[in-house]
């Protein structure tokens, strides 16, 4: 299998960084990535139109990066997740997870057994289409693979530590939009029962040992939340940062016109 450079990242104690992808799936996207010098990537199926052709496509084209390619499914249904790994996924991601029971029909639909009860198909895109040694393929996917939970309610708020606890689970990954507008609080990012909120988050993640993850599109919120704790970060996604980067230079653009018009 590709070697998962998120996984490796936290191994080596280190904070992994990536992006999410919802707009621009070119066959260029993944190249343009890797110069970025990112870890990870979160090809986004819930507010996008890409299909589950379009993702294989993708999955396909980051194979030629270092880059561990996740997928954000619609639903936690098992033909979402396990099609998205047979594509060669490295990970799933799965929007409001509010048990552990919910968390546990992730990791089987990820995982194969005895972890999980995910269905074998070897010899297609997630094995380079070779057949390999299916024991060892079984172990070293399962412990090669990424699963991240989403909180963004007030009940996955509460079952964090049981969600955090069930074997399989890997991230838990605060959705902060979603979770403010459930708690009442839209978009209020300091609102003192989202900090606390967070704070809960990361210490579910920390006491299983797992990781706590977050998608900041602020210098500002990056800073405030990786010193609150989080250890996994997603910058922005792809439409916000070419409009950020964008907006910004042509402003720079339209006050130098101005000014060479003014002389």
């Amino acid at each position: 299998m590709k070697p998962n450079r998120f996984r490796q990242v936290v191994n080596e104690g280190r904070i992994p960084l990536g992006t999410l992808v919802w707009e621009f799936g070119t066959r260029g996207l993944p190249k343009v990535l890797e110069a970025a010098d990112i870890d990870f990537v979160l090809i986004d199926m819930e507010h996008s139109a890409f299909d589950g052709e379009h993702v294989a496509d993708l999955i396909a084209w980051f194979k030629a990066t270092p880059i561990a390619p996740f997928v954000r499914v619609p639903q936690r249904l098992y033909h979402f997740l396990a099609r998205a790994m047979d594509a060669g996924a490295l990970g799933a991601m799965v929007a409001n997870v509010e048990t552990p029971e919910q968390a546990r029909e992730i990791v089987n639909a990820v995982k194969y057994a005895p972890l999980g009860k995910r269905g074998v198909g070897l010899g297609s895109s997630h094995t380079d289409f070779l057949v390999p040694d299916p024991a060892a393929y079984f172990r070293e996917a399962n412990e090669n693979t990424t699963v991240i939970t989403m909180i963004e309610s007030p009940l996955g708020l509460a079952n964090a530590g049981a969600i955090a606890a069930t074997e399989g689970v890997d991230v838990l990954w605060v959705g902060h939009f979603d979770l403010t507008q459930a708690m009442g609080i839209p978009a209020q990012f300091h609102h003192a029962q989202f900090l606390e909120a967070l704070r809960g988050v990361i210490a579910a993640a920390r006491s299983h040992g797992k990781v706590a993850a977050i998608n900041p599109s602020t210098p500002e919120q990056a800073e405030e939340w990786i010193s609150l704790g989080f250890n996994a970060i997603s910058w922005g996604n792809d439409t916000t940062i070419l409009r950020n980067a964008l907006s910004v230079a042509i402003r720079t653009l339209r006050a130098r016109v101005a000014k060479a018009a003014a002389r």
